[in-house]
């Protein structure tokens, strides 16, 4: 298997790319929304630069040995945020796209819940060649498919002990 090594400059770096990409299309929305885990960290940042308010989507599809098998997509019940009123243009963000179920069934999912969205777009890292769904942005396309090992998932193989 194809693997992409990503240090935290390059992650980072790369969100703030991706900024720039959403920000030069001139489109405008009032909500971030991020799938966790993966997104996270890319909601966060993307949020705190377009000073849009953050909500959080739970959503899961991965599983098995170091989290790598593809499995049934299991989407949380709520989105958590801070106030009451979604909005009605949302980016939808995650680290990145591989089979394109989760973005998919995510945008579906938003729209049944929530009938104010106008309109959604969506935004990730990295695209790969494997997915049947094309994001709206996207920093890198991968047409070789590799596992991305990134910056924070190192702490997947910490036992607490060797924390301390």
């Amino acid at each position: 298997m194809l693997k992409l090594d990503v240090s935290w400059d390059e992650y980072h770096r790369s969100i703030e790319l991706l900024a720039q990409q959403i920000h030069q299309s001139e489109w405008e929305f009032d909500r971030i929304v991020c799938l966790a885990r993966g997104g996270l960290r890319v909601g966060d940042i993307l949020s705190r630069i377009f000073k849009q308010p953050l909500a959080i989507l739970a959503a899961s599809s991965y599983s098995g040995v170091n989290q790598q098998e593809r499995g049934k997509l299991s989407i949380a019940s709520q989105i958590t945020m801070t106030d009451a009123n979604l909005g009605s243009r949302i980016l939808l963000v995650d680290d990145l796209v591989d089979s394109g179920v989760t973005l998919q069934q995510t945008k579906i999912w938003l729209r049944d819940l929530y009938p104010e969205i106008e309109e959604l777009k969506t935004a990730v890292i990295w695209y790969k060649a494997s997915s049947n769904y094309i994001p709206d942005y996207y920093l890198s396309y991968l047409a070789h498919n590799p596992w991305i090992n990134q910056p924070f998932e190192k702490y997947d193989h910490y036992k607490l002990p060797t924390l301390l």
